[in-house]
């Protein structure tokens, strides 16, 4: 075999990983109900959650930090269903795959939308929100624009995004495509994966790992409720450490 003939074949190989890694999609069922397991998820916060990620050496797992909840939500959990837009003057035939795009959107999807940082349109508005609402969605998260933000808050539906502006999508975006793999900033999001957003803000859990992470925060959970209920009874920081809690 050649050099160039061993590079080209130890370049395809290394390629195949980063293909199977970026694009692979999990499956995993969960020891439970998924219902099951985002109601579990809802009685946590993204805060702990986010500190057993971080056990996991899942350190890029929050949506960055200009995407805002329209309200200041408790923590909802949804299975993440992903789209992805971009700049584009192209109008024709963006309506017919919007439609395919929303008959396939699920009952307690978290969408997750990458609009490809664009400034200027809206992903998300009133029509979409009655239109998850009606399909029983969790929640969104919206990379980038929405507008009729009065008829969102009349329907109560929790959405998360950058920037509110009158102007719609068609002539200035195009979706081209959706439930595939997406990365917003440093954060990978596949379908499937579990979303949870709350007033601080959108964190992504690899399904792979999601139940384990589950059970760890739960955990944490009950160790800060001793930890609150040892500061309310006026015990000092250093009885409070030596006993294991934490600040």
């Amino acid at each position: 075999m050649s050099v160039d003939q061993y590079k080209k074949e130890v370049g395809m190989m290394n390629l195949e990983k980063l293909i199977e890694e970026r694009e692979s999609v999990s499956t995993k069922e969960f020891p439970v109900l998924e219902k099951e397991l985002l109601l579990r998820f809802e009685q946590l916060y993204t805060g702990a959650i986010n500190d057993v990620l971080r056990e996991f050496c899942l350190l890029n797992q929050a949506l960055p930090n200009h995407i805002v909840p329209l309200r200041e939500y408790r923590l909802v959990a949804g299975i993440a269903f992903t789209v992805k837009s971009s700049p584009n003057a192209i109008v024709k035939g963006e309506m017919e795959f919007r439609t395919q795009m929303l008959d396939e959107m699920h009952e307690d999807a978290f969408i997750v939308w990458d609009t490809s940082k664009d400034e200027k349109g809206t992903m998300w508005g009133g029509v979409m929100t009655a239109t998850a609402v009606g399909k029983k969605l969790k929640a969104a998260c919206i990379d980038g624009g929405i507008r009729d933000t009065h008829q969102i808050l009349e329907k109560d539906f929790p959405v998360f995004y950058k920037y509110r502006t009158s102007n719609g999508s068609l002539g200035r975006c195009l979706i081209t495509h959706y439930q595939k793999p997406i990365q917003i900033n440093d954060v990978f999001i596949k379908p499937g994966d579990v979303v949870i957003g709350d007033v601080d803000g959108v964190l992504v859990v690899p399904r792979d790992v999601a139940y384990d992470v589950l059970l760890r925060a739960e955990e944490i959970r009950e160790n800060e409720k001793k930890i609150f209920g040892w500061v309310n009874e006026g015990q000092t920081i250093h009885q409070i450490t030596e006993k294991g809690g934490y600040f």
